[in-house]
């Protein structure tokens, strides 16, 4: 059973949430100079969607983190927002739910400070369907659901393009890539939702592009339920451990970093997802 706590978020509530996030301010301050906190035994609270995310740290934390002298507090968020702006906002000290794609994007136009620690793992895009067992059974007039965010909906719609399924205009750099740049839609037809959505809105739908962490979410099994998935060698889209600029010098951080990217770490990820999750340790881009 998980300990954490569970922050469950709907479009009317994020901007109220956020905003309060901004008026509390953080648990535990950093020297903005140094970026070591004002007490380096405090707790470490880290932003996370829940799977894979949390249960890894869920791991790390009744595992590992006792022993590196680490207090470990795990919060969870079911979207893809307010991770980032708790950590701008120091209401939790790190987050880990995103890719370095992701990263970029949102501090370009949130204006947003956050830098990645070290990259974790892979969550495989794939592409799912209640009806359909065969990828060759997609055609004309099909609807295909994509994510509505920018770099995963540019991801998608690789996905889609290396499998045959469209035509993207050449030159266009895939995680950039929109529903503009499908030089030949082949006749499907496209319906973009928030990537949070996509488990639910299977059943309405031919097809989806669902992200790993809802995959895992909804109980499908990314290896063995997807018609398509992203092959994990030289995938740029590892998800990483973040932290507001400065805060990648905390001693904690660093602590849990190391952790994260530890030998029992990739056995718990490689024996609890059996190929769903994959290691990608090391540098974050």
């Amino acid at each position: 059973m998980r300990r954490t706590v569970k922050i469950t978020t709907t479009l009317a509530a994020t901007t109220a949430l956020a905003l309060s996030l901004t008026a509390c301010g953080g648990d535990s301050k950093a020297d903005p100079k140094t970026g070591a906190a004002a007490d380096a035994s405090a707790p470490l609270t880290v932003a996370a969607s829940p799977v894979p995310h949390a249960d890894i740290l869920g791991y790390v934390r009744d595992n590992l983190a006792a022993k590196a002298g680490l207090k470990l507090e795990v919060k969870e968020f079911t979207d893809y927002v307010l991770p980032n702006t708790a950590t701008e906002d120091g209401q939790v000290d790190a987050n880990f739910f995103q890719h370095k794609p992701y990263l970029d994007d949102f501090n370009t136009k949130q204006g947003t400070h956050l830098v990645p620690v070290t990259a974790v793992h892979v969550e495989p895009l794939g592409l799912y369907s209640k009806s359909l067992d065969d990828l060759k059974k997609l055609g004309a007039g099909s609807t295909v659901a994509l994510p509505n965010d920018t770099t995963n909906a540019g991801r998608a719609l690789q996905l889609l393009a290396d499998n045959g399924l469209i035509t993207l205009k050449d030159g266009v750099a895939p995680s950039a890539a929109t529903l503009a740049d499908v030089a030949d839609g082949k006749g499907l037809k496209f319906k973009e939702l928030e990537a949070a959505t996509l488990p639910r809105a299977l059943g309405e739908v031919d097809a989806a592009v669902i992200n790993g962490n809802y995959a895992l979410e909804a109980d499908l099994k990314p290896a063995r339920d997807a018609l398509a998935l992203e092959k994990a060698e030289g995938n740029p889209y590892a998800n990483l451990l973040v932290v507001k600029a400065g805060g990648e010098k905390d001693p904690r951080v660093v602590k849990l970093a190391k952790l994260l990217n530890s030998a029992e770490v990739r056995a718990f990820i490689e024996k609890e997802y059996a190929g769903s999750v994959i290691p990608a340790f090391g540098a974050a881009g």
